[in-house]
């Protein structure tokens, strides 16, 4: 309730004096702040309501059942490869939300809107993966023509995967999968090989070798548990080679880990140690997990709760420089970049906002940035765009996938599956996608 106080008495003007009365002042109120995601084109939006209404609704359940099914079969009727009309259908709903393209035009034009939205840039990977059950990874009968089907796989993933390069801008991610790579790196992940096979390592190398000769980055996907040891592996070798002291302050190799497994803490901590007794510099890229479908469960935090506590630990943990993670500050500690990739809202703003208060604060810093999926959170990744003025806040990014409808189902399986096992965030963008539809229809925009 307002109160307004006025004298009941007007007083004459004395005939000596100007007459000046006053102008009555009514405060103007101040149109309500337009949320985030008013950003986002008609199109786009549209689309991220419809969808996400969807994962947030029961309806998430069939369209799951289905996606999986196509996944899993291995009938012409169901491959976006061979049926017109599936690749259509696939093309012009799931695909379109959470793909960037199938080609480099497509790419771009995506790239162009996301960084027209006030992204500092983009991580962007190249979709094709392979997701094996270890009683079949190795499913070819002749050696002549496993070796020819092993080198051809390690071609095309090294020419998609320079590709992609091509795609990238300065400041830009290059995102990589191990598993890309075919069978040879299935074979060997899966076997916890230390070292990859020379095909694969001699593609690696080019591949990092040109993303330091372009100024970008790259970071290493985690992929499932029965690849993961090899996979730190062999993303250490390459931290060990490309994030010397002189690239300290910008390390060229992250890699990512996923802070749903209990012996998360303890493996940054062992990589830490080796970055400072070896001298080379840490990348980190830290997700809470998104292969819960094929991983066991025993080595899983048992709760959310549980996740997201050990989540905001280690983010802590690393930007206020506990070495160990949760020691004391104030030790030597080692050179580490972070990349802060989540869909939670709380983590995200925590992180920011620690960020921010050390920055303004005049304490040291690590190097951080935020960043989401596309198709995903776009609710938290526009309100941290723009956030801060005074350039005391990490840089937001969106991560895109692109490749062939075909490529990128096992991608956009683990997206309908993350929807499924965070349906409560997947309700909060609803909730503010709606929201949004609200106030555009209210303020008369176009939809």
């Amino acid at each position: 309730m307002y109160h307004h106080a006025y004298n009941t008495s007007t007083p004459t003007p004395s005939p000596t004096s100007t007459s000046t009365t006053s102008p009555t002042h009514h405060t103007i109120p101040k149109p309500p702040t337009p949320s985030p995601l008013s950003a986002l084109p008609t199109r786009t939006f549209l689309r991220s309501l419809l969808f996400t209404s969807v994962m947030a609704s029961p309806l998430l359940n069939p369209c799951l059942s289905v996606l999986k099914y196509m996944v899993d079969s291995n009938s012409i009727l169901f491959s976006p490869a061979k049926n017109p009309i599936v690749n259509y259908l696939l093309r012009r709903t799931i695909y379109d939300h959470f793909c960037a393209g199938v080609n480099e035009r497509e790419v771009r034009n995506t790239v162009q809107e996301m960084k027209g939205l006030g992204f500092k840039g983009v991580i962007l990977g190249y979709a094709r993966e392979s997701i094996a059950k270890v009683e079949d990874v190795d499913s070819i009968q002749s050696a002549e023509e496993k070796m020819e089907v092993l080198d051809r796989a390690v071609e095309e993933w090294r020419v998609g995967t320079l590709r992609t390069l091509r795609m990238c801008g300065r400041g830009d991610y290059l995102a990589v999968k191990f598993t890309g790579a075919g069978p040879a790196a299935v074979e060997a992940l899966s076997r916890g090989d230390r070292v990859p096979p020379k095909r694969i390592q001699e593609a690696m190398m080019e591949i990092c070798d040109a993303v330091a000769a372009q100024g970008l980055r790259v970071w290493i996907d985690a992929e499932q548990q029965i690849f993961q040891s090899a996979i730190d592996a062999w993303a250490v070798d390459l931290m060990r080679k490309y994030n010397r002291v002189e690239r300290a302050d910008a390390p060229v190799v992250l890699n990512t880990y996923q802070a749903y497994l209990k012996s998360s803490t303890a493996r940054l901590d062992e990589h830490l140690r080796l970055a400072q007794k070896e001298g080379w510099a840490m990348g980190v890229k830290l997700v809470r997990g998104a292969y819960i479908a094929h991983d066991h469960r025993d080595r899983i935090h048992d709760t959310k709760a549980d996740t997201d506590r050990n989540y905001d630990h280690i983010v802590e943990s690393l930007i206020t420089r506990q070495y160990p993670l949760g020691g004391e500050p104030g030790q030597p500690f080692p050179k580490v970049r972070l990349f802060v990739a989540s869909h939670n809202g709380v983590s995200v703003r925590k992180a920011c906002a620690l960020y921010r208060q050390r920055a303004l604060s005049g304490l040291p810093l690590i190097p951080v940035e935020v960043g989401q999926l596309q198709g995903m959170a776009d609710e938290v990744s526009l309100g941290m765009v723009g956030g801060s003025t005074d350039g005391a806040a990490p840089g937001v990014f969106k991560c895109l996938a692109w490749g062939s409808t075909e490529e990128c189902l096992h991608f956009l399986l683990r997206r309908a599956v993350e929807n499924q096992s965070a349906m409560e965030r997947t309700r909060d963008t609803a909730r503010a996608l709606r929201g949004e539809a609200w106030r555009r229809m209210g303020g008369g925009a176009v939809m």
